[in-house]
C-alpha cells in the first residue's frame, strides 16, 4: 500500500508540473482494495483494470520503474510509451490492460475467465472497477454471461461515492450488491479502507472461483482523497466537501494498518519505498523516447502492411 501511495503521489506532482502529459486520476485512498484483492492471486491469475488503475498494476506485482516509464511515453515503459496511464498492460504478469472506457474491463474479464475454463485449469479473473460502471451496459451483460457459463471471474466494485462528481446516490438506484444478486451471483459488501478485511474477503470468494462455484462480486466501500484528475486539482477545483474528505482521511488504510505493525517496522518500510520511487523517478526519466519514425509501430498484430501511400 505504501509504494502505491508514494509512486501515486510522486506522479501527481510530475503532473501537475507538466511532466507527464495527460495528467493522472489518482488512486490515493483507495489501495487496501488493490493489495487485499491481489493478495489472493497468483502469478496465473488474470485482472482487468480502469483509469484508475495504477494502484491494481502495482499490487499484481509491476515494476514501478517500467510503469511510470510508461506514464511518460518512453521505450522502457510496458507499452513502449504507446499506452501511457490508462492503458498499462503485461501478459506475463496477468495484467490485461487498464481501460479508459468505463466498465469495458468487464466484458475483458469474463472472456479471460471462458478462456480458463475452457483450458480446464484453475485460473481466477478479477475486473475492477468503480461505482459509474454499475449502469453500464457491458458490464451488466459481462455479469449476466458470467453467472450464465458459470465463469472463474470475480467482480470488484471500487465504490468510492463518486462517478467523476456524480454522487453516488444520485445515480445510482439500488445499491451495487444488490444488482449482482439479481445475476444469481454470490455478493459480498466490505470495508474497503481495511486491507485485512478486503483480504479475508476476497479469499474466499476467489477460493469459490477457483473451486468451480462460478462468478462473485465485492463492493468495497473505499474512497479517493484526492479529485477525478490531476487537472482538477492543478485547477483547484473541488466538488466534495472538505468535512467529508476529512472524515474519510480520518480512515487512511496506511496508518490504519501501520499502527499494527508498529513505528519501527512503518519506518522501515517508508525509507525502502522511498527509494524505490527515487529510482524510479530516475530510471523513467532517463528512458529514451520514441523515435517518431516508428509511430505507426505497433498498431496491428503479426505482419500486417500498411497501406500504400503512407510516408514514414
Amino acid at each position: 500500500m505504501k509504494l502505491i501511495r508514494e509512486f501515486e503521489e510522486r506522479c501527481l506532482a510530475m503532473a501537475i508540473a507538466g511532466e507527464i502529459n495527460g495528467g493522472i486520476h489518482p488512486y490515493i485512498g483507495q489501495e487496501a482494495v488493490a493489495v487485499g484483492i491481489s493478495a489472493n492471486l497468483t502469478d496465473q491469475d488474470f485482472i482487468t483494470s480502469t483509469h484508475r488503475g495504477h494502484g491494481h498494476v502495482l499490487a499484481k506485482g509491476a515494476d514501478p520503474r517500467r510503469l511510470l516509464a510508461e506514464l511518460l511515453g518512453t521505450l522502457e515503459g510496458f507499452n513502449k510509451g504507446r499506452g501511457g496511464s490508462m492503458h498499462a498492460a503485461d501478459m506475463k504478469l496477468g495484467i490485461l490492460g487498464a481501460n479508459g472506457i468505463v466498465g469495458a474491463g468487464g466484458a475483458i474479464a469474463s472472456g479471460a475467465a471462458w478462456a480458463a475454463k475452457a483450458r480446464g485449469n484453475s485460473e481466477v479473473v478479477v475486473s475492477f472497477f468503480g461505482d459509474g460502471a454499475m449502469s453500464q451496459g457491458v458490464l451488466l451483460e459481462a455479469f449476466n454471461l458470467a453467472s450464465i457459463w458459470s465463469l472463474p471471474v470475480l467482480f470488484v466494485c471500487e465504490n468510492n461515492g463518486y462517478a467523476t462528481s456524480l454522487k453516488l446516490e444520485t445515480g445510482l438506484a439500488g445499491s451495487a450488491a444488490r444488482r449482482a444478486e439479481g445475476f444469481g451471483m454470490v455478493s459480498r459488501t466490505v470495508d474497503g479502507m481495511d486491507v485485512e478485511a478486503v483480504a479475508d474477503v476476497a479469499a474466499e470468494l476467489v477460493e469459490g472461483c477457483r473451486a468451480g462455484r462460478g462468478p462473485a462480486f465485492l463492493e468495497c466501500r473505499t474512497y479517493r482523497f484526492f479529485g477525478h484528475h490531476s487537472v482538477l486539482e492543478l485547477l483547484g477545483v473541488e466538488f466534495r466537501d472538505r468535512d467529508e474528505v476529512a472524515q474519510w482521511r480520518e480512515r487512511d488504510p496506511i496508518p490504519l494498518l501501520g499502527g499494527k505493525l508498529g513505528d519501527d517496522v512503518v519506518a522501515e518500510i517508508d525509507e525502502a519505498v522511498k527509494n524505490q520511487i527515487d529510482e524510479a523517478v530516475e530510471f523513467a526519466k532517463n528512458a529514451p523516447s520514441p523515435d517518431p519514425k516508428d509511430a505507426l509501430m505497433y498498431l496491428y498484430a503479426g505482419t500486417a502492411a500498411v497501406r500504400p501511400g503512407v510516408i514514414l
